[in-house]
């Protein structure tokens, strides 16, 4: 298994995938695969920023239409809920924007615009401005970052064999035990019926 040809294979689909949430780990990601030729930067950022764009917008539906009753199970929160409900109706691209770089806040960050009621329209474009700024950002930082990283990346390769292997081999042995023990439930409620 060579992973530099499933890097540019399956690439730009998993920078997708990956960057629906949080996303940060693999945009780095994508930007130090950008810097070893696996994959084309510009493509990088196009797929962070899709994906990003894809999960905020997501979020931001969720929040439009069941926010409310999300957040009202933050009673402790709720002084600091209405401010930010606030400073989104009246700072809209701050807040849009400025989520997205909020350690920890990329989750429930949308959420909360979506239940601030901050229409669509407004919404759309600064979340596309936002993704696009964060994804040239952090692929960026892992393109110059790449430097460093490669020779860790290429000693990587060599043992990921052994790695799937191991994995393989715990799951198995976990798996096992797992019915052993069902197995085992199973007899005792048959013997107690």
């Amino acid at each position: 298994m060579d992973i530099n040809h499933l890097i540019a294979q399956y690439g730009y689909a998993a920078l997708i995938v990956g960057s629906l949430a949080e996303g940060e780990t693999v945009t780095l990601l994508g930007g130090v695969a950008a810097h070893q030729g696996l994959l084309k930067f510009p493509l990088v950022v196009l797929a962070v920023a899709l994906g990003g764009m894809i999960g905020d917008q997501l979020l931001f539906l969720l929040g439009h239409y069941y926010g409310d009753r999300l957040l009202r199970r933050f009673h402790r929160h709720q002084k600091k809920i209405a401010t930010a409900r606030r400073l989104i109706q009246r700072r809209p691209w701050l807040f849009v924007i400025g989520a997205r770089f909020m350690y920890g806040f990329r989750i429930i960050g949308p959420v909360l615009i979506g239940a601030s009621h901050l229409a669509p329209r407004v919404f759309i474009p600064l979340n596309i401005l936002g993704a696009l700024v964060w994804a040239l950002i952090f692929t960026t930082l892992g393109y110059l970052g790449g430097e460093l990283i490669a020779p860790w990346l290429h000693h990587l390769d060599q043992h990921l064999k052994h790695l799937v292997w191991l994995i393989a081999a715990v799951a198995a042995v976990w798996l096992a035990r797992l019915w052993l023990k069902r197995r085992a439930a199973r007899r005792e409620q048959q013997e107690r019926d």
